[in-house]
């Protein structure tokens, strides 16, 4: 299992994205041939949704790392200003 997961992270974006199609579709089959009661799709499919999860964190990591990099970027060029409230004032009733 160790190798696999290498593998994966090692996967560039592009790569993840396929191998994330692959794995819903390969999943969808698992489910229909585990319906029909073929046992040995049990161990396949436990395996192929864990390598589902696998790539979907990677590929939210790295969204992620994008989203931060660009706050970063964003945040140096734009002088520092407090937002301002949109709290409405109470008015005193006499």
């Amino acid at each position: 299992m160790p190798r696999r997961m290498e593998k994966i992270r090692e996967a560039g974006v592009n790569e993840l994205a396929v191998q994330q199609k692959e794995l819903t579709e390969t999943i969808f089959r698992l489910r229909f041939q585990l319906s029909t009661g073929q046992a040995e799709a049990l161990k396949r499919l436990r395996e192929s949704k864990k390598d589902l999860a696998r790539v979907n964190t990677l590929l939210r990591a790295h969204e992620l790392s994008i989203a931060s990099q660009s706050q970063v970027q964003s945040s140096g060029s734009q002088s520092q200003v407090a937002p301002a409230t949109s709290r409405a004032r109470k008015s005193k009733k006499a």
